[in-house]
């Protein structure tokens, strides 16, 4: 007969998302794994195979944390202003109580970027791809940008987010502020 589990999978998850949003993947152990999230390494084993099926249920787990903010932006129809207003939201997420600053897709990206594992690098693509293609219908409600501007832009507000992400965690609020100020006063 197999054994009832003892915990609740949302809740561990939660706890694994916030140890690889802080720490990344690759300095993230096992060990580090049991200790936040409270359970051995057998009902890890057990219930999400390893090490990267612990990440992959937490990368779901922050974009569930973040749905919310992207529906919002999705939703949004007041072009560049829209886009400003994410860039605050997807600040304020890393301010909010038990949350990490910075943007756990945004690190594992660039974590990932170099290397070999196609399951994550087709998320973190995917996720990009999605991003870039919302700035993009954003910026086309301005009916003055002509489609190469607009392409420019886009890439231009993809790496910004980046540099917004990696800033995010080291830089004061006020210092945040200008930045996103000086983005889109570019825009």
């Amino acid at each position: 007969m197999a054994r009832k589990k003892q915990y609740i999978e949302e809740d561990v998850i939660d706890k694994a998302m916030h140890l690889f949003w802080r720490n990344g993947y690759e300095n993230t152990s096992m060990q580090m794994l049991e200790k936040e999230m409270g359970i051995n390494k057998f009902s890890i084993y057990s219930s999400f195979g390893n090490k990267h099926g612990v990440f992959l249920e937490s990368l779901k787990s922050y974009k569930n944390k973040t749905k919310t903010m992207f529906e919002t932006f999705k939703n949004a129809s007041n072009g560049v202003e829209d886009i400003k207003k994410f860039f605050y939201d997807s600040v304020a997420i890393g301010l909010q109580k038990d949350n990490e600053k910075g943007c756990l897709l945004t690190n594992t990206y660039n974590e990932f970027s170099s290397k070999e594992n196609d399951l994550i690098n087709e998320q973190m693509t995917a996720f990009m791809d999605n991003l870039k293609d919302l700035f993009i219908e954003k910026l086309r409600l301005d009916p003055n940008k002509d489609e190469e501007t607009i392409l420019k832009q886009a890439n231009f507000l993809v790496l910004a987010k980046h540099g917004l992400a990696a800033a995010t965690r080291v830089n004061s609020q006020k210092e945040i502020e200008d930045y996103i100020e000086l983005i889109f006063s570019n825009i």
